[in-house]
């Protein structure tokens, strides 16, 4: 059955998670704190993984937290802010310089918490160490940890040039898990080479974690990325919309109904995106998908 904390959708929005707690809708900043990964410096490779754009998944961000502030406050969105440090990896620094960009954000009154996205094998004691302090810095505010899982199946992982292992993104959901961190999940949905099976036992997979919350992202094939070039020498089928939308509702069903959904689809950028194309138009996505799941009277977790 729908839980009424969902807020009239048959899934367990991130919308509805921010509301239940501040009272009104919180919005994100995306920010580019200016890093690198280790995919792209040489310690693992220097090409990104296949579908990364230049950009490092943060072709929108803004380059610092006041600048993402002044430009949602012009267009008089609200008054509760997440500082989302989004490109490239974000623990992937000096203990010292991390701490200070962190504070940085968690210091202005705006902002309720902040979403660090990173990589499972950029989070070593000095950076538990950090959050640790600014735990205790800003006890009513929070930390979230966004973790690029993708895919549980290693043959694309290394496909992908992930980087690391399954067993690494277990140990760092636990020592995450210690620290009373929310974890959220990324998954990519269309991966080459994994069918709809293999989708739905990576979206199982977590529910035997304290995943707090998960994005579901379709796969972007991104100009001048190594993945575009693979598709325009040997194209592959991709989703249409429907297949998509009836995919994400298996998805959702099999999901723990206490997983908060930050994400259904993503936000390509025009000028980048060979395809999908209809993924461009997202209002018209999540209505898809929200009519899928009417039609199906289903909803998350009902297995």
């Amino acid at each position: 059955m729908i839980n009424p904390v969902w807020k009239n959708k048959p899934y367990f929005s991130l919308d509805a998670y921010l509301q239940n707690i501040y009272g009104e809708k919180v919005y994100k900043i995306a920010l580019n704190a200016g890093f690198t990964c280790p995919n792209r410096d040489g310690t693992l490779g220097t090409r990104g993984c296949i579908f990364c754009s230049e950009g490092g998944s943060g072709d929108f961000s803004d380059s610092n937290v006041n600048e993402g502030l002044l430009r949602l406050k012009s267009k008089h969105t609200g008054q509760k802010y997440i500082a989302y440090f989004q490109a490239f990896t974000n623990t992937y620094g000096p203990a010292e310089k991390l701490y200070s960009i962190y504070s940085e954000a968690l210091e202005l009154n705006e902002i309720v918490g902040i979403s660090i996205a990173t990589r499972p094998d950029c989070l070593g004691d000095e950076i538990l160490e950090v959050f640790k302090k600014l735990q205790r810095m800003f006890p009513h505010k929070f930390i979230w940890v966004e973790l690029g899982l993708q895919t549980i199946h290693e043959k694309t992982a290394r496909y992908i040039r992930r980087g690391y292992d399954l067993a690494c993104f277990e140990e760092a959901t636990h020592k995450l898990g210690t620290l009373k961190i929310p974890v959220i999940v990324h998954l990519i949905i269309g991966l080459p080479g994994e069918t709809d099976e293999m989708i739905l036992q990576s979206v199982t997979y977590l529910n035997q974690f304290s995943i707090s919350g998960v994005k579901l992202q379709l796969l972007h094939i991104l100009k001048n990325t190594d993945l575009h070039r693979e598709y325009l020498e040997n194209p592959w089928k991709v989703y249409t919309l429907d297949e998509y939308c009836r995919l994400i509702t298996r998805c959702l069903e099999l999901l723990s109904p206490d997983i908060v959904i930050h994400r259904l689809t993503g936000d390509g950028p025009k000028d980048l995106l060979e395809a999908p194309l209809w993924s461009l138009d997202k209002r018209k996505v999540l209505n898809t998908i929200h009519k899928e799941m009417k039609l199906r009277n289903t909803y998350q977790g009902r297995g």
